[in-house]
């Protein structure tokens, strides 16, 4: 078997996968559902979110300040965690680096075909491209676009975000909103996921769950504090998965000795669509002696959500997968 793969490849490799996107700011999807999540009292008990007031400047969750020139209409995303807030706020990128608008329960395939792609990818978008879109706004992920920082002074506001938890997002998401003057539609996006996030409580599972990512026989493991989505399953399952630095991962020895009873696979492609990565890992025998593999639990997942999204809506979706495979 290969080496698996780091947590810190993980960052670069998920993202750097990214392919379509989108255009012009304006009314969007209200999308991943405004039903109630079921959850009895979890959910029915939690108190009112807190409004959101609109603001000319924001000072985010890691001290950056946030003052565009005007209310941002037109915004360029480099990091999927935007095109997730732009959704919840019913808006859409001018340009972006992500694929998971794609996804149904954003804005679909052949809508999202039609938002433009910024050249050179994640890790390095081209930035006459970025500004050709005339933004008023650019979000990127600080530790891959902060660089792009100064080119874009006195173009355009650029804003650095780096989500470590499902908290960070939401106040992502709230700032954002009162930047663009919709703080109803982040109230009713917070709301919607933290009913679900109760009702997963709630409703809370004994088995033993594991996230795992690779593009063939490498793997790694998806743990809270470097990944959003991982740091979700400690509150619903038993996940017993911890970090262990850039540098460190789990071996497939490490992964049968826990008795994973359900298997989240994300299989991250890189350019044309190939073998899934759990059709790849079969060829190990110890895979087969996975808990999870032999009782038909694997899921394969969508990496775009489950891996990039990390805002309200990709969460909202990573829960009700989840939790429906961990019943």
């Amino acid at each position: 078997m290969r080496r698996p793969w780091t947590n810190a490849l993980r960052w670069t490799a998920a993202l750097a996968a990214a392919g379509a996107l989108m255009t012009g700011c304006g009314p969007g999807p209200t999308g991943s559902g405004g039903e109630r999540a079921a959850g009895g009292d979890a959910a029915a008990s939690l108190p009112p979110v807190a409004p959101v007031a609109a603001a000319d400047t924001v000072t985010d969750v890691h001290g950056v300040k946030v003052a565009p020139r005007q209310k941002p209409r037109r915004v360029v995303c480099l990091v999927a965690l935007c095109d997730d807030m732009l959704a919840e706020l019913g808006m859409e990128p001018v340009a972006t680096n992500s694929a998971l608008l794609a996804h149904p329960k954003f804005l679909g395939k052949d809508r999202a075909g039609r938002v433009p792609v910024v050249p050179g990818g994640f890790l390095s978008p081209e930035v006459e491209a970025i500004l050709s879109h005339k933004p008023d706004l650019v979000i990127g992920l600080k530790d891959t676009h902060g660089k792009l920082a100064p080119a874009l002074a006195g173009a355009t506001t650029f804003w650095p975000v780096q989500p470590g938890t499902w908290q960070d997002s939401v106040r992502y998401l709230r700032d954002l909103a009162a930047l663009t003057g919709r703080g109803d539609r982040a109230v009713a996006a917070e709301t919607r996921f933290r009913q679900k996030l109760a009702a997963a409580r709630a409703a809370r599972s004994d088995r033993t769950a594991l996230i795992v990512f690779g593009s063939d026989e490498n793997f790694g493991v998806a743990t809270p504090g470097n990944d959003v989505a991982a740091g979700l399953f400690p509150e619903f399952a038993d996940y017993p998965w911890k970090s262990r630095g850039v540098e460190g991962t789990y071996s497939l020895e490490e992964i049968l000795a826990k008795d994973v009873d359900v298997l989240f696979v994300e299989t991250i492609s890189f350019g044309a669509p190939g073998q899934k990565l759990s059709e790849k890992m079969a060829k190990n025998p110890l895979w087969a002696r996975i808990p999870a593999v032999r009782n038909g639990k694997v899921v394969e997942v969508d990496p775009e959500v489950w891996a990039k999204g990390r805002g309200t809506r990709s969460l909202g979706i990573v829960l009700d997968e989840a939790t429906a495979a961990l019943r």
